[in-house]
């Protein structure tokens, strides 16, 4: 299908952040874009505000009639009524995974794939493009902090694409460079098995187009069967990759330091977010920059103006007194870096997290990993399992992570448990960190600690 020449989409479920990117997608060019989704969401509310029609009850009389294509997201309900309508009707449905495969087949197409880290590179490849005039368009995980949006567009036929490996949708993508930045457990729910999830990815870099790249974090597990036309590695400072930093110092919360290639290197660059984690991104995401031959002094002045992704090491107040980081880590890897970086950052201040567990199938497959990694706190406050969409599992709730922590610092907390907590509790390094709702806690929490 030839996504350019479409004059009206649907689309059930906009307001997810991969849809609401390319519901813009399309509205940029003209599409007559409107859709549904269950709740009403600053983003849905943003998606409004741009000209796209949003309703928010299954309701088949408010269906665009017209549409050329329907798009929908897997986490819909199969009994949804507008969408079995539209099948039971003829439209063309399709999963928003088959819009990037359109996308990414017709385009020179960069995707970042990978347990950790894809958001962030994806937005840092994205942000490089825009800002040093290479241009792109980007279809992200995240809202960018630079221009409060999750997609942006160009004339290039060039896109940035995040591959999200929930529901095996990032096996449909077609890139000319793949990124692939970790392959941890996760979504087990979904591959049943640590080895079937391995074997996605591994199938991911086999659908790299013909004289394309795979960049590849140093060091994965079963590397030898990652099948790109040819592969380049990065790492954050290991030396025996074909990309890495190296003479990394901290600095006001952020890092300088250089990027050294096989025959080439960037030196001083700075990059002003926190969290070691970030530099490593920073790597890749300045390999892609080299792989497309621009300009390495137009990338050092680009990066230190990168302000981030909303939830990604998020600094909400950075004082004297107190530093409150808001992060969307929801994997037991992603806490760990989390953790360690802002302690590595702000030595000496005691650190406060936290955490939503999200998905009970999550929290029941990793309960030993979430504690290890929430161990390295000083203090932990658990909420309860952000549900998502999954029906709860006999036995499987955040105490089971607590049971399972050495450091006796912890407790489960309810949300309004939470604000109290703040309000009296002695604070100068908080975090909170999940994927699931905790994020509507973060205006009220960072309003208690301005007010104290």
């Amino acid at each position: 299908m030839n996504v350019r020449e479409l004059k009206r989409v649907y689309f059930i479920g906009i307001g997810g952040i991969g849809m609401s990117a390319l519901a813009r997608f399309f509205r940029e060019q003209g599409t007559m874009v409107s859709g549904y989704d269950r709740t009403e969401t600053d983003l849905t509310k943003q998606l409004v505000k741009e000209g796209i029609a949003v309703h928010y009850d299954d309701d088949i009389s408010k269906v665009d009639s017209k549409a050329e294509l329907v798009v929908y997201t897997p986490a819909i309900p199969k009994d949804h009524k507008e969408l079995n309508w539209c099948r039971d009707n003829n439209y063309p449905v399709y999963k928003r995974s088959d819009v990037l495969q359109w996308i990414t087949q017709a385009l020179y197409a960069i995707t970042v794939a990978g347990t950790h880290g894809k958001t962030t590179i994806s937005t840092m490849i994205g942000y490089l493009l825009r800002e040093t005039s290479y241009g792109c368009n980007a279809f992200l995980g995240g809202i960018s902090v630079n221009y409060e949006s999750n997609y942006w567009s160009s004339s290039k036929d060039v896109a940035v694409v995040e591959a999200d490996e929930y529901d095996r949708s990032f096996l449909k993508l077609h890139p000319d460079i793949a990124v692939l930045t970790a392959i941890d457990a996760d979504h087990l729910d979904i591959y049943g098995t640590v080895e079937e999830m391995e074997s996605a990815f591994i199938q991911y870099t086999k659908n790299i187009k013909a004289g394309g790249t795979l960049l590849v974090k140093h060091g994965l597990h079963r590397a030898h069967e990652l099948k790109g036309p040819s592969t380049i590695s990065y790492s954050l400072q290991n030396d025996a990759a074909d990309v890495y930093a190296a003479n990394i110092t901290q600095k006001n919360g952020g890092y300088i330091f250089d990027v050294i290639g096989r025959d080439w290197e960037i030196k001083s660059l700075h990059l002003q977010i926190g969290g070691m984690h970030n530099v490593e991104n920073a790597v890749a995401a300045i390999a892609v920059t080299n792989l497309l031959g621009i300009d390495p002094e137009l990338v050092k002045k680009t990066l230190p103006g990168f302000k981030g992704i909303k939830r990604r090491f998020e600094y909400l107040l950075k004082t004297d007194k107190i530093v409150y980081i808001d992060d969307y880590a929801h994997h037991p890897a992603e806490l760990s870096a989390l953790i360690g970086s802002a302690k590595q950052l702000f030595h000496g201040r005691r650190c406060v997290v936290a955490f939503q567990p999200h998905l009970f199938t999550r929290t029941r497959d990793l309960a030993d990993g979430f504690a290890h990694s929430l161990d390295m706190a000083d203090e932990v406050i658990l909420l309860e399992i952000y549900p998502a969409r999954e029906l709860p599992i006999a036995g499987v709730t955040s105490q089971m992570i607590a049971d399972k922590m050495t450091n006796p610092a912890h407790t489960i907390l309810s949300k309004e448990g939470l604000l109290k907590y703040v309000e009296v509790a002695p604070l100068d390094l908080f975090i909170t960190a999940g994927a699931g709702d905790i994020d509507k806690l973060v205006q009220p929490i960072k309003h208690i600690l301005e007010t104290k």
